[in-house]
């Protein structure tokens, strides 16, 4: 079996205990280097084959998948964070179907959680946002004109961006627009849950210069939107005069 294991956002103990085991049993382990921990190698048995994905074309892991596989060995693929957002397995796991090759997807802890768990925040509070967006600007990957930043904004939701800190001015240029104010809230989490963690705050008015006052230029997390800080509502579930399944209201 092949076993595509999301690895969590950097914190070696936010890989999910399925995730882990699996990593102690591997005898092959091919990891994205440029993005996972090598803590998490150390808990792989004596023997263990590492791979590191960085330097390799989807061909050539697919060839060490395939060629370990046929010995019968035991492989992790391991990603950073949540594979299935911005994993790039799509891709591999189609390549292994047309060769008959088995595998299975372990979700992992992703950083745009990890990102609002550092700032003590929850993405959806009643009264500001039901709805979590989910994206990244533009870059060498291009996105469909349907899902561009100044549209996706306009909906108010609250919003975690990948990949684009590098164009920091632009994707406030972009956010304002879709927004309509200067004064939104924006958090840029650098390497949310490692040990050089680092979150800056601000609006969109500000939060272009602090970023590149503090030289970061990737590895960060950019959330946006009004439940950063805004005056939300009670939820009803824990309201007294609200009953549902499992209880009922006492006033």
């Amino acid at each position: 079996m092949i076993s595509f294991v999301g690895a969590g956002p950097g914190d070696v103990d936010l890989i999910t205990v399925k995730g882990r085991r699996l990593l102690e049993r591997a005898d092959v382990v091919i990891y994205a280097g440029s993005l996972v921990s090598r803590e998490h190698l150390t808990f792989c048995k004596k023997g263990c084959k590492f791979y590191d994905s960085a330097s390799m074309t989807l061909e050539e892991v697919i060839e060490v998948m395939e060629r370990e596989y046929r010995q019968g060995k035991s492989i992790v693929r391991l990603h950073t964070g949540d594979p299935s957002i911005y994993g790039a397995i799509k891709e591999q796991m189609d390549l292994l179907e047309e060769r008959g090759i088995e595998y299975e997807v372990v979700p992992g802890v992703s950083s745009f959680t990890a990102s609002c768990a550092a700032i003590k925040g929850e993405f959806t509070l009643p009264g500001i946002s039901q709805t979590i967006i989910i994206t990244r600007l533009e870059g060498r990957t291009p996105v469909p004109n349907t899902e561009s930043l100044e549209l996706l904004a306009a909906h108010k939701a609250s919003m975690a961006i990948f990949l684009s800190v590098g164009n920091m001015e632009r994707a406030v240029k972009k956010l304002k627009q879709g927004y309509g104010r200067s004064d939104v809230p924006v958090a840029v989490v650098y390497k949310a849950t490692w040990e050089d963690q680092k979150v800056i705050m601000g609006t969109l008015d500000d939060i272009a210069q602090k970023v590149k006052d503090q030289g970061i230029r990737n590895f960060a997390m950019i959330l946006v939107g009004d439940f950063i800080n805004g005056k939300y509502e009670r939820s009803r579930l824990y309201a007294p005069g609200f009953s549902h399944g499992f209880r009922r209201a006492t006033q």
